[in-house]
């Protein structure tokens, strides 16, 4: 018998009664909000108009700029504009190198570098048949060093960045965030480094390596990398393999090409899917599910005209730039859904940024912006901006979000653009050489390295604009924009990076 009383509805729980986050007041929100991170208060503002509401608040966002920019807090104090508007303004002018004091660092190289790599607080390089690692640390102290990775015995072709955790020496979370760099050579081999030596070295081309995917294959665990060769195979590669020697590394080895392959991309809409393209302009899409070592794993099968120099995976899109075109093919379909020509001969560079509708291709003396949505069919298109004043080709580019970064061996300069408006925000020399060319280029974020190079030395540029304060005077002297009509993307918390 139970001789509890049954509870009255005056003292029961309300089960249906819940507590929302909505519910809390304004202010105390905000203090909340005042411990997140700013890639956690971009995703509070996407999450609900409330929220967006808090994160707004002028307290959130001094403590952001104060954090980061300790050293110009009174500047903000004296800005009509919210603490918000002055933190996305000077966040965007620093992306773009709008300012001509920045942090400057010279190191003499001796001979020629190439394959300039920013690996968080390092700068990586190859020079022949080696590679150099520069600690930005060091650098900004005045006690620059380089530590060499030797190993390869002839020229290195390609060098990647990859996930530590996708491989067998992954130990704890500890290491989440670290990455191990991959590099091919002209020695038939490729090898695996992590903490300044080689941990795996991988064989079975026979012939040069020439190229390396851009990001690993498969998804969950067992992911691979591939490799193409002068021999005219893709093979594909685990990173879990065990020993020195990368005993049983080795998964697949695909047939189909005829001629050396040259580049190399990974899909976006299916990461299983890998596009390669050889010297005689054949791309090939292969499939890296289906059990095979033959050509049965190849799904596609395309070609254009022209010498092939860029391709770039996004969504289901594969872009590719060849002789003085350009143009995207269905990796769905295997048809072309756009191929644009050039009033060039020859084409030098060429990226895309699909996110801001932009593709960017270097010739001679010039390079050139285009939009994406307007490019349809085949035959001549019209430029969307010229990004003129160059010297020579432009063979190196970056796009990102905020600008544009073109130069070439010839020129003596970089130049930055605004993707927004397709005008100049800066141009910054190469190094401290005179008459030096660009023959190496990286980008990140607030930071950029360059290599300036003459007949008998070579110069790395290593710039810092994080702590910059005064502006530069490109911008000033513009009126409008290059562009048909300004870019209306999305919103500017979005792009921002924490």
């Amino acid at each position: 018998m139970n001789n509890h009383p049954s509870p009255s509805p005056l003292t029961s729980p309300n089960l249906d009664s819940t507590t929302k986050v909505t519910d809390m007041d304004m202010d105390s929100l905000v203090h909340c909000a005042s411990y997140l991170s700013l890639q956690d208060i971009a995703n509070m503002a996407i999450s609900c108009k409330f929220l967006n509401r808090v994160v707004y608040s002028d307290s959130i966002w001094r403590r952001l700029f104060r954090e980061r920019w300790p050293q110009q807090e009174p500047h903000i104090m004296s800005q009509t504009s919210g603490a918000r508007e002055s933190y996305l303004a000077r966040y965007i002018a620093l992306q773009q190198f709008k300012f001509v004091d920045p942090r400057v660092c010279n190191i003499h190289m001796g001979a020629k570098s190439s394959d300039l790599l920013f690996s968080k607080n390092s700068i990586i390089f190859s020079q022949g048949t080696s590679i150099q690692i520069l600690s930005i640390d060091k650098l900004l102290e005045g006690s620059a060093s380089l530590f060499s990775l030797n190993g390869h015995r002839a020229r290195i072709t390609s060098m990647r960045l990859f996930p530590l955790k996708e491989t067998s020496l992954f130990r704890n979370v500890t290491q989440i965030n670290e990455n191990v760099l991959v590099t091919s050579s002209c020695d038939h081999s490729i090898r695996l480094w992590w903490k300044g030596s080689c941990q795996r070295c991988f064989r079975g081309h026979n012939g040069p390596v020439t190229i390396l995917s851009d990001k690993l294959l498969g998804d969950g665990t067992g992911k691979v990398f591939a490799s193409g060769g002068e021999d005219s195979t893709v093979r594909l590669w685990s990173l879990n393999s065990s020993g020195k020697r990368g005993q049983h590394a080795l998964k697949a080895t695909l047939y189909g090409h005829e001629k050396p392959l040259v580049l190399m991309c990974v899909s976006g809409h299916n990461p299983s899917l890998i596009a390669s393209m050889s010297k005689d302009s054949k791309v090939r899409v292969w499939d890296t599910t289906i059990s095979s070592d033959r050509s049965s794993c190849c799904v596609g099968i395309t070609s254009v005209p022209g010498v092939p120099f860029g391709m770039k995976c996004h969504d289901s899109l594969l872009y590719i730039a060849a002789g003085s075109s350009f143009g995207a093919v269905d990796l769905r379909t295997m048809k072309t859904a756009f191929r644009t020509s050039t009033n060039q001969a020859k084409l030098f560079s060429f990226d895309v940024m699909p996110s801001k509708f932009l593709a960017c291709t270097g010739g001679v003396g010039i390079a050139m912006l285009w939009d994406i949505r307007r490019s349809t069919g085949t035959g001549d298109a019209d430029v969307m901006a010229e990004l003129d004043g160059h010297v020579g080709p432009v063979t190196h580019l970056h796009v990102d979000p905020y600008k544009i970064v073109t130069g070439g061996p010839e020129d003596p300069c970089v130049n930055i653009w605004d993707t927004e408006t397709g005008n100049l925000t800066n141009c910054l020399s190469c190094s401290n050489l005179d008459g030096a060319g660009c023959y190496g280029m990286a980008a990140d974020g607030f930071r950029i390295v360059t290599a300036g190079c003459s007949q008998d030395e070579c110069v790395l540029t290593f710039r810092d604009f994080n702590n910059a304060v005064c502006s530069g005077s490109f911008s000033e002297n513009v009126n409008g924009s290059k562009f048909w009509c300004p870019s209306t993307s999305g919103n500017t918390d979005d792009e921002l990076d924490s």
